[in-house]
């Protein structure tokens, strides 16, 4: 019976469609065999009725055989692989498109958010047919909805409310989204539904002759002009009457304009013309006249719309459209995509696809049937951002191209501040992972991480940049004004003198001086190179009184753990046991080289730039040094060189190699980890048992 009844809605497309679409609904019942609805129907009347609906708007055989099977992989043992190779790749992915749909839990009523997940459906359906199929699937799901719980009806009323109304009137589906709206306002608010349409009912009789002598007034009148013209009257749906009682505080009485009047005449100019007539018919209510035809509507919407006053001063309003334009009021989206047989061109209807959609689509072919015209249409609906959940199903939009850590710090700064991982739709995943539509996204966090500067590279919203970029402003901040509290109290003692002599008249005084906020700040900016230690511990004491002799500054100890304000230069790659000298670099802090350093050679001149540092005996932790090996040019010997850093307990952070054409020899450049020149000694001295290892020489400058 189901089958007989698709039959006949077919007879729009190919004999061959139409077998592949009999072959999806054979498929479909078998796999849903012994399934039922809550109803008590077979649960293959559901998929049937879905197919039926899109074939209404003539949609494609891929389409109407994606609805017979929407449900097939959710429901059953089938799976995406199984339709692809039954229906072709199309099919299955119209499928997948859908049942990635149904997946999402929509968890709130709050407007923004309402909002965030029309958008993540309509981004995520790339191909619009996947958005038909769910629209025509809740359509039937709504009119079948009394078999359901009260508390289940209320839900899925809201959520056809709130999210997918609004989709169809986007994609100007005005029949769909009219009933979408009347069937969710029946179930979400059942006494005032009845209330109502028992009003609207009562109403209607007492209306009926003045509609049915208006409607033969603007006919007659329309004919008198000479204007061939189709005049409907219509009652407006109890859904919009509610809201507009609801927005304007008014009583059912008071809204008069519950019954509308629609003229379709036969091109644009005739529109104009028909609207004079009308409001030489009846006066028009000022401010109450739109222009759509002109300036149409966002989902390609077109129509004249004004509100007269009608006999005996009962307002009307009155819409005035072509055939075309009513044929796009209706069926949206689906109106420009008719199937065509043979080999006739798309229409100018279907060629001018929606303005919202222009700029969107790729329409790769200008001729040729709906199905190769359909293939072609990818659409993304919302090119600049994405939409994706927290663990509780909260929605966030961010911008594309947005990674984890843009994530993290849009959920909170703290969040961002310490995140150490990232889990994308449950899998662990990189930090600078790009986020996709629909992503459920965990950020995992530690109390003891912090940004790295790394991030800077990939991070691309504002907010993300700017925190990271406080935080390690601040963290340098701290920790230069620690390493300037020794560099200052180092110069002090060269002076006889200590910080704790040091008044905090004194301080006053000089940060009044050098225009500053606080003794943190200057502290801050002797540890990153701003101020000289010297110069800064002889003012201080200058305000006080003149030391009477000066003595060398002892050296400062260098711990490896003082973070930003002391780094390490990668010209020579200093570790403990090394002799070092450190120079004070503007922003950089203090930067410590090995004595024999080619590049603090300039500096050598100028005994302000330099301080003397030598390293904690305690200093437990790995650096870097940089080794230039040169090996046989032998089959193995990169793994037999590696062996043997490891054997000395040592890590490889980076290799490169040089090969001179035609040499015997090949010259290795490695960066390892060592903890002392102890560690170093002991990798050399492993490195030189190798046979092929011909010289090694540690790197510098």
């Amino acid at each position: 019976m189901h089958l007989i009844e698709l039959r006949e809605q077919l007879t729009y497309l190919k004999p061959e469609d139409v077998a592949l679409v009999e072959k999806a609904y054979q498929f479909s019942r078998e796999a849903h065999d012994g399934q039922f609805r809550k109803s008590g129907e077979p649960y293959i009347s559901h998929p049937v009725a879905v197919a039926s609906l899109l074939a209404k708007w003539h949609l494609d055989a891929q389409a109407l055989c994606a609805a017979l099977l929407h449900d097939v992989v959710e429901d059953t043992d089938v799976s995406k692989e199984d339709i692809a190779a039954q229906f072709g790749k199309s099919v299955a992915e119209l499928v997948d498109g859908v049942s990635k749909l149904d997946k999402i839990e929509f968890q709130t009523e709050a407007h923004q958010q309402a909002e965030n997940f029309r958008k993540m459906l309509l981004a995520m359906a790339r191909d619009v047919r996947v958005i038909l199929i769910k629209l025509a699937d809740r359509l039937h799901n709504m009119r079948t909805l009394d078999a359901m719980s009260p508390d289940k009806r209320k839900r899925i009323a809201r959520e056809t409310l709130e999210i997918y109304a609004p989709i169809a009137n986007r994609l100007g589906l005005n029949a769909l989204y009219l009933e979408l709206e009347d069937l969710a306002f029946r179930y979400l608010y059942p006494t005032r539904y009845q209330v109502l349409a028992k009003a609207v009912k009562a109403a209607r009789g007492n209306r009926k002759a003045i509609i049915e002598k208006v409607q033969e007034a603007i006919a007659q009148k329309l004919k008198e002009a000479g204007i061939e013209a189709t005049v409907t009257g219509r009652e407006k749906h109890l859904y919009s009457i509610y809201r507009k009682m609801q927005e304007k505080g008014l009583s059912f009485s008071e809204v008069f304009d519950i019954y509308g009047f629609r003229v379709v005449v036969k091109d644009v100019p005739s529109c104009y013309l028909a609207l004079g007539a009308l409001h030489s018919l009846y006066k028009p209510i000022p401010g109450k006249f739109k222009d759509y035809i002109a300036i149409p509507k966002a989902n390609g919407y077109q129509s004249l719309h004004t509100h007269l006053f009608g006999p005996f001063g009962t307002p009307i309003e009155v819409q005035i459209r072509t055939q075309e334009m009513h044929k796009v009021a209706e069926a949206g989206v689906a109106s420009h995509w008719l199937y065509k047989t043979g080999e006739e061109p798309i229409d100018s209807a279907q060629q001018k696809t929606h303005q919202w959609l222009q700029s969107l689509l790729e329409i790769q072919s200008e001729s040729g049937d709906a199905v190769e015209f359909l293939e072609h249409i990818k659409v993304d609906l919302f090119p600049d951002e994405v939409y994706v959940f927290t663990p509780k199903g909260k929605i966030m939009a961010l911008p594309r191209g947005a990674t984890a850590v843009d994530f993290a710090y849009a959920v909170h700064s703290d969040v961002g501040n310490h995140c150490v991982a990232v889990k994308v739709n449950n899998e662990l995943a990189p930090l600078r992972t790009e986020l996709k539509n629909g992503d459920q996204v965990e950020i995992i966090t530690s109390p003891t991480a912090r940004p790295n500067p790394a991030w800077l590279n990939y991070v691309i919203t504002g907010k993300a940049r700017s925190h990271i970029r406080n935080y390690l402003k601040r963290m340098r901040t701290e920790e230069g004004a620690s390493l300037g509290e020794q560099l200052l109290a180092q110069a002090l003692r060269a002076l006889n003198s200590e910080l704790s002599r040091i008044d905090d008249a004194h301080w006053k005084e000089l940060l009044r001086e050098y225009r500053l906020a606080s003794k943190q700040e200057l502290l801050a900016e002797i540890g990153l190179g701003k101020r000289l230690n010297l110069v800064v511990a002889r003012r201080l004491l200058a305000i006080g009184e003149e030391p009477a002799d000066r003595k060398a500054l002892g050296p400062i100890t260098i711990r490896g753990t003082e973070g930003l304000a002391v780094q390490f230069a990668k010209c020579c790659r200093p570790i403990p046991g090394d002799p070092i000298i450190g120079f004070i670099n503007k922003e950089q802090g203090l930067v410590v080289h090995t004595h024999d350093c080619p590049a603090v050679a300039k500096y050598r001149e100028d005994p302000d730039k330099w301080v003397d540092v030598e390293w904690d005996p305690d200093t437990r932790r790995p650096f870097e040094v940089s080794l230039k090996l040169v090996v046989a040019n032998q089959r193995g010997v990169l793994a037999k060189v590696a062996a043997a850093i490891a054997e000395a307990n040592s890590n490889i952070e980076n290799v490169s190699m040089e090969e001179e054409p035609g040499s015997a020899y090949t010259s290795m450049y490695f960066t390892l980890q060592v903890e002392d020149r102890n560690h170093l000694a002991r990798v050399m001295r492993e490195l030189r048992k190798l046979p092929d290892v011909a010289r090694i020489t540690r790197m510098k400058g």
